[in-house]
């Protein structure tokens, strides 16, 4: 038995019972990676226990992409087998459960893969992953998954195992393991973001302004865009929450009106590859320049994937109440680091961030949706109203809405 055993077994049954919200005889698609074996055995575990049909396991070796991105032939690189593609539609079909496991890996493994390369493969993430959470056909969740790798990525100062130890405390204090009823302590703080997005909704602003250093950007909103939080609900009625941990309000924008500069003030990995210090420039709601410190290729063929992927799909906001945020640690984990700051999401819009048909209609599409953090204390952020005043929604990580 691990030294994280209890740890181990307590997030599984967060993921199946409160995340996924599983039910009996229904089948359970797990995303996992090497390195996350216990965790991935613990929640098949909790699943049957909850009556499961049949736990269906899909393990992703970012190890043997990198071997792809090095030998194969360039014209192969966006090839996907269609049994992937499938797998996903058949879970959507199956009305089934979905429990993904997050965080790298093997930390750096694609350093010294051309960025351009890297950028064309965007395996494990699927297309289909959209079309999904769009329908509402599958109640599903994410949660951290710890690796010694990852933990070394995280705590690069620390023995390994003081580095996984540091890791997984993080992660039972985001999770709120550490409450006595971890279901019960999620309860609250999902009633605490579904009103402040219920206060946000009810405001109806024309748009919303970041400005902050080395920010300046003004999205517009859809006439039918409503704010969402925490849960989230499938088409048969099973709540949900999709995120574990969360701490993030979002919103759907208008794909055409986003002007401005936007500054990213956290890494992310992106499709394997680490892009930092990211530099955005929009008009008419488009990227027209993108400039990166590390990663600029990848991040700049993701935005060129499709007519949408330029465009704006989320607008979340992140207060400084959250848990994440208090820990003041890069995590290089997007589950983890677009809730810990106020993030901005490049492509396809998401259909609980409006509340119309004809928003929906409106709303960005693409074959990818990529999260970038651009949140800080320092970053302030107002509601324009359609009058043209600006009224204060964030100040220094406080809601003022």
């Amino acid at each position: 038995m691990s030294p994280h055993a209890d740890r181990v077994h307590a997030l599984a049954a967060l993921a199946v019972r409160v995340g996924a919200n599983v039910q009996p005889g229904q089948i359970v698609g797990v995303s996992s990676a090497p390195g996350k074996e216990e965790l991935t055995r613990a929640v098949a575990r909790a699943a049957y226990r909850a009556g499961a049909r049949w736990v269906d396991v899909f393990t992703f070796d970012d190890l043997v992409k990198r071997e792809r991105l090095l030998h194969a032939s360039e014209e192969t690189l966006e090839y996907v087998p269609p049994w992937l593609h499938d797998r996903l539609r058949w879970l959507s079909d199956e009305r089934a459960a979905r429990v993904s496991l997050s965080g790298p890996q093997a930390y750096g493994a694609f350093d010294d893969v051309d960025p351009a390369r890297a950028g064309r493969d965007l395996l494990p993430w699927l297309p289909e992953v959209n079309d999904i959470v769009n329908a509402r056909t599958t109640n599903w969740t994410i949660v951290p998954g710890p690796t010694p790798g990852w933990a070394q990525a995280v705590y690069p100062d620390l023995e390994p195992s003081a580095a996984l130890e540091a890791l997984w405390a993080a992660v039972e204090r985001m999770c709120r393991l550490d409450e006595p009823d971890p279901k019960a302590a999620w309860e609250a703080r999902a009633g605490e973001l579904v009103a402040a997005a219920e206060r946000l909704t009810q405001r109806r602003f024309d748009a919303i302004r970041l400005h902050g250093p080395g920010t300046d950007l003004t999205i517009g909103l859809l006439e039918g865009s409503r704010w969402h939080a925490a849960t989230f609900e499938t088409a048969d009625g099973l709540r949900h929450l999709p995120n574990l941990p969360t701490e993030e309000v979002f919103t759907t924008p208008d794909p055409q009106r986003a002007d401005g500069v936007v500054t990213m003030t956290k890494p992310r990995e992106l499709f394997g590859a680490l892009v930092d210090g990211i530099r955005i420039e929009f008009a008419g709601g488009r990227a027209v320049r993108i400039d990166a410190d590390r990663g600029e290729a990848t991040i700049r063929g993701a935005a060129g994937k499709d007519d949408g992927a330029s465009r704006l799909g989320e607008l979340a906001l992140v207060d400084g109440s959250g848990r994440i945020g208090a820990l003041d640690t890069v995590f290089h984990d997007t589950l983890i680091d677009e809730n810990a700051a106020s993030h901005i999401a490049l492509g396809s819009g998401l259909t609980t961030g409006v509340d119309s048909t004809s928003a929906e209609e409106r709303m960005n599409a693409s074959s990818i949706h990529v999260d970038l953090m651009v949140g800080s204390p320092e970053l302030d952020v107002d509601g324009v109203t359609h009058g043209g005043e600006h009224v204060p929604v964030l100040r220094a990580g406080a809601w003022r809405v």
